[in-house]
């Protein structure tokens, strides 16, 4: 495809942008070339600057659940815009979107907004460590909850992409805060708290981690993470901002079965517009400011706008049965990846959870990020681009998960094969 009207707004963005971009990944720097512009999206389809229709599976990075400018979010976006886009006061929609979310998870008891993941992530350790007076927190490598200096210490997403999974700007000693450990792996967890008892605030993680590929996690690993966690009284976290609302009304908590103290979330609850909460016992909410001593505050943090967006949306999920939707289409996919790889005789591993998925070019099976780092990203690239080229378009990097949404079709998912398909005969 070409693409010569993305090429010169990529050439004029780099003289006034960093990189070009306003969020690392999208640089195409871990696949090389230039990324596409945007002009629209609508459904499950993306179109540039020059006309290129794509079958979209980054759904903005996760949160257009139910397609692009779906007709029920764009009217209620319409509509309050028409009442004011900010009030710094309360809403009406923090209400409702507050009820929502208690209603459909059982650990969120109390919900402050926020304006994205990273401030969710941020506030969730401030308030574990007000509420507990401890300073430590554990993490998991690979696991990305933003660019928040406490934990951006061996993330995932774009950090990993770029290979800088530490940011230069997180000073040592707060660094020093932060105890990293393999994801799957409870000896490790069980030996950090026996060896730091009392210090540790919170153990933060993402359930189904969704920043280094897609890693599920072992069985019983979560029910074991939520026993060692009750016995040290150190708050569990779970870092829902990609699998929130996604996975099903309760999430990753819902389909594991694990209850975490706080949960953050973010993407789905925007409907496509900047959002993001914290949620989960009252006693530990409750500590947040006005009416505890851990502040956070945010003059858009609630806005009309994104409440109304983000209300929509969870209105559809909730009416529509689009679980199930999701879940018929994820499978499609998956029945017709696996005999692809087998066909090809391609090492490779793929993994899905409803509408989440990613195929690692590595033999697998893929537990921890050491794993994910094995997977053959020369590989990847000449699939990106093949996919890009044929008009399937999938995150710039190994390491992101991809999306289905509940506007793709059938034919989206049969097409979307065929050009996979083509891509493994053309790589192997």
């Amino acid at each position: 495809m070409d693409r010569p009207r993305s090429h010169a707004l990529f050439t004029e963005a780099l003289n006034f942008i960093p990189g070009g971009v306003n969020s690392p990944v999208r640089a195409f720097r871990a696949v090389g070339g230039e990324p596409f512009f945007a002009q629209r999206a609508e459904g499950s389809h993306i179109y540039d600057v020059d006309g290129n229709d794509y079958i979209d599976y980054v759904c903005t990075w996760g949160p257009s659940i139910i397609g692009h400018a779906h007709t029920a979010v764009v009217h209620a976006v319409q509509e309050a815009a028409t009442r004011g886009t900010s009030f710094g006061i309360p809403n009406s929609f923090e209400v409702d979107i507050a009820k929502k979310i208690a209603e459909w998870v059982p650990s969120v008891e109390k919900i402050r907004m926020t304006n994205s993941g990273t401030e969710s992530t941020m506030t969730a350790v401030r308030l574990a460590r007000g509420f507990t007076g401890r300073d430590k927190i554990i993490k998991f490598a690979g696991c990305y909850h933003g660019h928040v200096d406490s934990l951006l210490v061996k993330a995932g997403s774009g950090a990993l992409t770029l290979g800088q999974p530490d940011s230069a700007g997180v000073p040592a000693a707060l660094a020093a805060l932060t105890l990293t450990l393999p994801f799957n792996d409870l000896d490790a967890v069980d030996a950090a708290l026996n060896a730091n008892k009392g210090e540790v605030a919170c153990v933060i993680l993402e359930p189904l981690p969704a920043n280094a590929g897609l890693i599920p996690p072992m069985p019983g690993y979560l029910e074991a993470l939520r026993d060692l966690c009750t016995q040290h009284d150190t708050l569990l976290i779970f870092d829902e901002v990609m699998t929130g609302f996604r996975l099903g009304k309760a999430g990753a908590q819902g389909l594991f079965g694990v209850t975490p103290d706080l949960s953050t979330f973010g993407k789905v609850i925007g409907g496509g517009l900047p959002v993001g909460a914290i949620g989960g016992r009252r006693d530990i909410m409750d500590h947040l400011a006005p009416l505890g001593p851990v502040y956070q505050a945010g003059t858009l943090s609630g806005n009309p706008l994104a409440m109304a967006a983000g209300l929509a949306q969870l209105n559809i999920l909730e009416k529509e049965n689009v679980f199930d939707k999701l879940e018929k289409l994820g499978g499609q996919l998956e029945l017709a990846v696996r005999p692809s790889l087998a066909k090809h005789k391609i090492e490779a591993t793929f993994y899905r959870y409803g509408s989440m998925f990613c195929l690692f070019f590595t033999k697998g099976p893929v537990r921890t990020l050491d794993d994910a780092m094995t997977s053959d990203r020369n590989r990847f690239k000449r699939f990106f681009h093949y996919l890009l080229d044929h008009g399937v378009y999938i995150a710039p990097s190994q390491f992101e998960t991809g999306f289905i949404s509940a506007a793709h079709t059938t034919e989206d998912i049969a097409q979307t094969a065929r050009v996979m398909d083509a891509a493994l005969a053309e790589i192997k």
